[in-house]
């Protein structure tokens, strides 16, 4: 496979679909034996081990027995693409079983040993299946360049799948059907608002079903999956979007299962924003950006196992060592530093070290050339080989700032008092002083909080936040510096106890006038006008 091996030993982009959320898929799209799908023309284009197809096959046998026509003949419409020779060849020889049992022969032109998304793909009325979900850093340089070139939603850092969601709709006959299960990222990322833009002018986004709580797949794997269906036409109609807990309820869907909500996907390309209504909103609640704080990334090298390691203070000068924090030392809820340095090769005023003025380190980078070498970072310009792909700013080290990992199951959040330089897996926010920064804290672990991290992105399993740039910007939260003293002291003590429940007391979304909080018997304050929880 060329996209290589996940960490649990098997191949990225191929992980298998369950068989009865196959069929359910294939029922929503009408794709069955009681209509006459003689004419129906059908791609499949990531066929892995055949669950799409031997399903489609079977379905188009009982509709030719249903409607009286050539089985064989209607085989010329089925299109199966696997880029992978060795799966292709496994999916030949389980087509050519099951056709055997219907005295049928496999047409030539059925399974296209070839990449989809640069192959000639016939005009089509339903294109459904299971694109490949490999992270943008997966992908091959040189397949990255192809796919740039050639899709215009295929950009920032992409997952692949995105190409496959503009390759698939381009090929659909006017009235024809999209379905895909992959992952829902899309729907609110960055790096979505292109194929949502492009969704949005020519095409109508039908429904969601988001499985992001479920698992649909033969193996338990974190893609946040969800099955959208588009139709090439022009429609007005409001996006059906459907929350699902379990698969069973999957069949229940449009019968006794209505859509958790409707969304205007015609209007605008973001489909998930989080809406607040009413003065009392627009008055008290602010971004976190337009309060002075500011959101940033840690540092990406592009080669972590040669710029970051523990026993750097043995051979390498001190001076170009920063202490670095990952996500791994941020887990559990505990925040334990686990002794990595960062190697930084960039001086005081940003620019690139003269090795020749650490010959240390120069010994060292030297030693990894090969390696540095086969970063894009190093093919676009050689003699900046041994930069990190990030400039590293020192002075980020000695900020107080709330560290926010991208994936992770903590609730709490840890705010580092100067000491560290945040990797690439880990957002912060910095400015105003320490104590605003654990007020600032408290807010972000709130529900108030995580239920707009959500609707406007994406959540882990378990529903803890995925904290991102582009999301935290989004996010709206009380207007720190109008927190009464007696309201910040209680926040002070639930942070430092980790007292979630007295946090979400503190702030909730309700109008000033309906607010007041009591514990037991003891009002703890009055409403104010000066905030709002």
């Amino acid at each position: 496979m060329i996209y290589g091996k996940r960490t649990n030993g098997n191949f990225h982009g191929l992980v298998l679909t369950k068989p009865s959320v196959v069929e359910i898929m294939l029922d929503r799209v009408n794709y069955v034996e009681s209509k006459n799908l003689r004419n129906i023309r059908v791609v499949e284009p990531s066929a892995g081990e055949g669950v799409f197809c031997l399903t489609i096959i079977e379905r188009l046998y009982k509709s030719s027995q249903n409607f009286n026509f050539s089985f064989q003949e209607a085989l010329n419409n089925l299109h199966f693409y696997e880029i992978d020779k060795s799966l292709a060849t496994r999916l030949t020889q389980q087509i050519i079983s099951l056709l055997k049992k219907y005295s049928a022969q496999i047409p030539d032109n059925m399974i296209k040993v070839s990449d989809f998304l640069i192959s000639d793909v016939p005009k089509s009325n339903l294109i459904i299946g299971n694109p490949p979900y490999v992270r943008h850093e997966n992908i091959p340089e040189e397949k990255k360049f192809i796919y740039r070139k050639t899709f215009k939603t295929f950009n920032h850092r992409s997952d692949l799948y995105i190409a496959f969601y503009e390759k698939g709709l381009n090929a659909l006959e006017p009235g024809g059907t999209l379905s895909f299960i992959c992952s829902n990222r899309w729907l609110k990322n960055q790096y979505g608002i292109t194929l949502r833009e492009y969704i949005k002018q020519s095409f109508h986004l039908e429904e969601i079903i988001d499985l992001e709580d479920t698992n649909p797949f033969e193996e338990s794997v974190i893609a946040y999956p969800a099955i959208t269906t588009i139709k090439k036409l022009r429609s007005f109609d409001r996006t059906k979007y459907y929350k699902i807990d379990n698969l069973t309820q999957l069949s229940a869907i449009g019968k006794s299962i209505e859509p958790d909500k409707t969304l205007n996907t015609h209007n605008s390309n973001n489909w998930f924003l989080f809406n607040f209504k009413g003065e009392t909103y627009e008055k008290y609640l602010d971004t976190i950006e337009n309060q002075g704080f500011k959101i940033g990334i840690g540092v990406a090298t592009g080669a972590d196992k040669v710029f970051i390691r523990k026993d750097f203070k043995k051979f390498i000068e001190d001076e170009l060592l920063i202490p670095i924090l990952t996500s791994k030392d941020l887990k559990n809820n505990s925040f334990h530093w686990s002794g990595n340095y960062i190697l930084n090769p960039f001086d005081q005023f940003g620019r690139l070290i003269n090795l020749e003025l650490y010959p240390k380190a120069k010994e060292y980078f030297y030693s990894q050339k090969e390696i540095l070498l086969k970063r894009h970072i190093s093919k676009k310009n050689s003699n900046n080989w041994y930069r990190t792909i990030d400039k590293i700013k020192p002075e980020i080290t000695s900020m107080n700032k709330i560290l926010l990992p991208d994936i992770s199951g903590n609730r709490y959040l840890f705010i580092d008092k100067g000491k560290y330089y945040p990797h690439h897996n880990l957002y912060y926010i910095t400015g105003k002083d320490y104590d605003k920064l654990i007020l600032l804290a408290a807010i972000l672990m709130s529900d108030f909080v995580i239920k707009q991290i959500s609707e406007i992105g994406n959540k882990m399993n378990g529903g803890y936040p995925r904290w991102q740039s582009q999301n935290l910007k989004k996010v709206v939260v009380p207007v720190i510096d109008s927190i009464p003293d007696n309201i910040r002291l209680l926040l002070f003590r639930a942070y430092h106890n980790k007292n979630y429940s007295l946090i979400n007391e503190l702030i909730r979304k309700e109008e000033i006038s309906k607010f007041n909080i009591t514990i037991g018997q003891t009002k703890l304050f009055e409403p104010q006008k000066e905030y709002i929880f």
